[in-house]
Parts: C-alpha cells; structure tokens; sequence
C-alpha cells in the first residue's frame, strides 16, 4: 500500500466534521484538532472540535433513535452488530494502518486493536441471543413470574490514545445488542480514529436503513467529556484513562446518580517462580513492557522474581533487550514505535521521574508528621 494511501481508503479528509449522528455531521464547529502523526511529525488531518450546541444536538438524535432501537428484537441487533464486523474485516488493514500512524504502536499491534474489534462483534452477536431472565414462582396460582433487562439508554464513551478503536467497539457492541445507544469521545490525540470508525459504521447505517443517533461521536478535549460526565441524559459512562481522571470522573457521575465503568492506570506486575516456563517469562515480560511503547494500562512494570532463579531472568532479558529494534511502526520489521508525543517524552525523562520520587518523598513526610505517635 502506497503511503497515506490508508486515509483516503478510510474516507478521511483533510478537514473532518468532529460531531456526528450517524450519517450525518453536525455543522458549527469553530475550532478543529490537527493531527500530527508521532511517527513522522507529519499533519494527518484536523478534526472539528464539538461545541455545547452540537452535543446537545447529538444527545437529542441519539434519544430520538433510542426510542426506535430498544423496540428491534435482540438479534436483529445483533445481525447490524455482524455487519459492522464484517466491514472491519475488509477496512482491517488500512484501520490498523492509521491506528498505528496516529498513534505510534507497531503495525502488528495496530491490525492487531482491529481484531479485536471484529471479536467483540462475534462476541456480541451471541450475547444478542443469550440476553436470559430468570422464571419464577408465583404465590398467585396460575401466575409465574419473570425478569426481564431493560436497556438504559444513552451510554457514553470516553476512550484513551493508547487503544484509539478497540476501547470504543467493546463498550459499543455489547451495549448496541442490549438496545442502548452510543456516544463516543475519542482522545484528543487520536480523534482521526473515531472518524474513520463513525465512516465504516455508516456503511451498515445506510445499509439497513436505520435512524440517526444509534452511534454518535463527539470530540474535543476534557472540557467536552464532561459535557457527558454531567449529562443526566447519559446513565451509564464508560471512561478509561488515568487514575487522575477516574476519580474526576466517578464523582461526577455518582453525583448525579449515574453509573460509571473506569478503566484506569495500573502498576502490574510479573510474578516468576522457579517452575516458570523461561521462554515463556521472556515474551510475556518483555512484550508487556515495551508493546506499545509502555504506553498501556496493563504495561508491566515490575517484576517479582524467585531468588533461585533472579540472575537467569536477569541475564536472559538483558540478552533481549538489544534485540529490539525501534523506528518507524508502519515497517513490520520493527518492535517498538515512537511516543505518543512532546509531553509523553518528558514524563518518561530521568529529570521528571526524580522530581516524581522527590514530591512523593515529601508527601510521605508530610502525612508522617500528622500522625499522632503512639
């Protein structure tokens, strides 16, 4: 494929509406986000960025078609959900592609988010014939009694520059084929993404004639996803990101009775014990550090090793290491890609990360002097 060839197989343009409803783009954005690509530095594409008028226009439409999509039986909303699959299994390659332009991660883990893209569709379009309520007695004769799950309605989603498409399709399937609707805001980072995502989606839109507001997208950054974590109108809100805007987030939410799903930072950690497959410890270790780049909730960080068996791990991935080649991700020849950008450099900088230890440290002996000594 020649290069950036992918963006025009995507549909995107060079200036792209930020708010959608489905087919249609909601005009009145005055600002856009430019998208450099971490990879080269070059401009990819702008995005508009949503204003209060255009969110309150998506929220309207997508309560419009919740009214129609909770009417569809579960498996013909399910059969839209086989479709979406089957345009991603056909767009795989240049979806991957500008995942991994966009983003920075390797090629092969690029395709690889697209895959996982078209699993949940799979996994979706059989939970789309398995939503069961349990039958009871009744103390009435003649009567029995049964549960039946309601969809909610507006769900939101909040998603993070390190899985740009993956995020997103996980919450959407499954809450398309429970008769919910969809509002996504992607990562400022990576708002092409969620265009390109809105386009494939349209083809199954038009293909089955169905109404505006199933799946939606707004864009902007966090001053646009609290339109959302404030909305009453969306009851249940899918965030993922740090652990820093969990907590903005949760509250918010529980502040006004909704319903939150975080996925957050973590700290993970490989435990090695002398029994452990060593070929096994070097990919899984190895892998989840730099895949990515180190840029993921589940990177690992630390590892909790046995002492019989320390220095083996010790040596053996200190031999891998230097095997790992590094550049440009769209070459599949390479393991690791670039940073996501400027700021991510001087978080992962020796200087940040001791003026991290030092503000710590002082927190500590902070909290320490206000105990009481026993």
């Amino acid at each position: 494929m020649q290069p950036k060839e992918f963006l025009k197989k995507l549909g995107l343009k060079t200036k792209n509406a930020g708010a959608w409803t489905g087919l249609d783009s909601v005009p009145g954005s005055r600002r856009y986000i430019d998208s450099y690509s971490p990879v080269d530095g070059e401009f990819i594409g702008s995005v508009g960025i949503t204003t209060r008028e255009q969110y309150d226009t998506v929220i309207a439409s997508a309560e419009s078609a919740f009214q129609t999509w909770r009417e569809m039986p579960a498996p013909k909303r399910g059969e839209i959900v086989r479709q979406f699959g089957d345009v991603l299994r056909q767009y795989k390659d240049p979806l991957g592609r500008l995942v991994s332009y966009e983003m920075g991660k390797s090629l092969q883990e690029g395709w690889g988010e697209v895959q996982e893209m078209i699993d949940i569709c799979d996994f979706a379009v059989g939970l789309s014939r398995q939503l069961y309520g349990l039958t009871m007695h009744s103390e009435r004769p003649g009567h029995r009694m049964y549960e039946q799950w309601h969809p909610l309605g507006i769900v939101g989603i909040i998603s993070a520059f390190n899985f740009p498409v993956a995020v997103w399709s996980w919450n959407a399937c499954i809450a398309w084929v429970c008769g919910d609707v969809c509002v996504w805001k992607a990562s400022e980072k990576t708002p092409l993404c969620s265009v390109a995502c809105q386009i494939l989606f349209q083809k199954v839109l038009k293909a089955n004639n169905l109404p505006e507001g199933i799946s939606c997208i707004i864009n902007g950054d966090y001053k646009v996803g609290e339109y959302m974590t404030k909305d009453a109108r969306v009851p249940l809100l899918s965030a993922t990101g740090s652990t820093r805007m969990g907590r903005i987030v949760g509250q918010a939410v529980a502040g006004r009775f909704g319903r939150s799903i975080l996925e957050l930072g973590g700290n993970n950690a490989i435990i090695i014990t002398p029994s452990a497959d060593m070929k096994m410890v070097l990919t899984g270790a190895v892998f989840g550090a730099v895949g990515t780049a180190g840029q993921r909730c589940t990177s690992t960080r630390r590892l909790i090793i046995h002492e019989s068996v320390y220095e083996q791990v010790k040596t053996t991935l200190a031999k891998a290491y230097p095997q790992l080649r590094i550049g440009d991700p769209l070459d599949p020849n390479n393991h690791v890609g670039p940073l996501i950008d400027k700021q991510a450099v001087e978080k992962l900088s020796p200087q940040h990360r001791r003026d991290q230890k030092i503000k710590r440290q002082v927190r500590g002996r902070r909290r320490s002097a206000g105990r009481p000594r026993l």
